[in-house]
C-alpha cells in the first residue's frame, strides 16, 4: 500500500502550520505501507493542482490530507466535503471566492471513503482527544476534501481519500487562549490514523453522531 499524506503551508497570521509539521514528522513506513509526504499551498485551486500532479505521475492507494483547525480542541477526521468555496479571508494567493461552486459537474457533497469512526476510536485509544467532524468548513481544507472525492469519482475509482483537521500546537497559543496539543501528540495521532487505514477497509457503526 502506498499512501500520500499532505499538510498545508502557514496561512493568515500564523508563522507555522501544525498540519505540515505533524505530517513531516511521520516515518516513511507504517504497517508495511509506504508513506510519502508533501506540503501543499493554502490556495484553493493550486492546492489540488499539486495533488493531482502527483496522482498523474505516481500511483497511490490512499491520499490523506491534513489541515489546521485553530480553536478546535481535538483531532477531527472529516466525514464530508461540500461543493462550495466561501472564504472569510483570502488564501495565500489572494483569492477569496464567495459562494463559488468548486466543480459544476460534481455532486453536492462527497463522503470520505476511509473508516472515519475507526480513526476516532484509534485516536482515543492512544489518549489523543478526538471527535468525528461533519463539516470541514468552506475554506481550502473543504476544497481539498471535496476535490479528492470528485477525482475519485471521475478519474481514480480505486482511490481511498480523507481529511484530518488538527488543532493548534502549544507554540501557537499564548496564555491558553485556545485549546492546543503538542506536536508529538499530533504525530502519534496521525500514526494511529494511518494504522487504521492499513488494516481496515470498512467502518464501524459506533455512536459518534452529534445533536448539533
Amino acid at each position: 500500500m502506498k499512501i500520500l499524506v499532505t499538510g498545508f503551508e502557514p496561512f493568515g497570521d500564523q508563522a507555522i502550520n501544525p498540519s505540515w509539521l505533524a505530517v513531516n514528522g511521520l516515518p516513511s513506513e507504517i504497517n508495511s505501507a509506504s508513506i510519502e509526504v508533501m506540503q501543499i499551498p493554502t490556495a484553493f485551486h493550486r492546492s489540488m493542482d499539486k495533488i493531482q500532479e502527483k496522482l498523474e505521475t505516481e500511483h497511490y492507494d490512499v491520499v490523506l490530507a491534513v489541515g489546521q483547525a485553530g480553536g478546535r480542541p481535538a483531532v477531527t477526521p472529516e466525514r464530508v466535503g461540500i461543493n462550495i468555496d466561501d472564504a472569510s479571508i483570502p488564501d495565500n494567493l489572494g483569492n477569496q471566492p464567495i459562494d463559488a461552486t468548486i466543480f459544476e459537474d460534481g455532486k453536492r457533497a462527497y463522503f470520505s471513503n476511509l473508516p472515519v469512526k475507526r480513526m476516532v476510536e484509534a485516536l482515543r485509544e492512544v489518549d489523543i482527544p478526538a471527535s468525528l467532524s461533519n463539516s470541514a468548513g468552506t475554506y481550502v481544507c473543504n476544497h481539498v476534501l471535496y476535490s479528492l472525492g470528485y477525482l475519485q469519482e471521475k478519474k481514480y475509482p480505486n482511490l481511498k481519500f480523507g481529511f484530518i483537521h488538527v488543532p493548534f500546537i502549544h507554540d501557537q497559543v499564548e496564555d491558553n487562549k485556545y485549546p492546543s496539543l503538542s506536536l508529538h501528540e499530533l504525530v502519534i495521532g496521525l500514526k494511529a490514523i494511518i494504522q487504521v487505514i492499513t488494516i481496515h477497509e470498512t467502518d464501524v457503526k459506533s455512536e459518534l453522531g452529534q445533536t448539533h
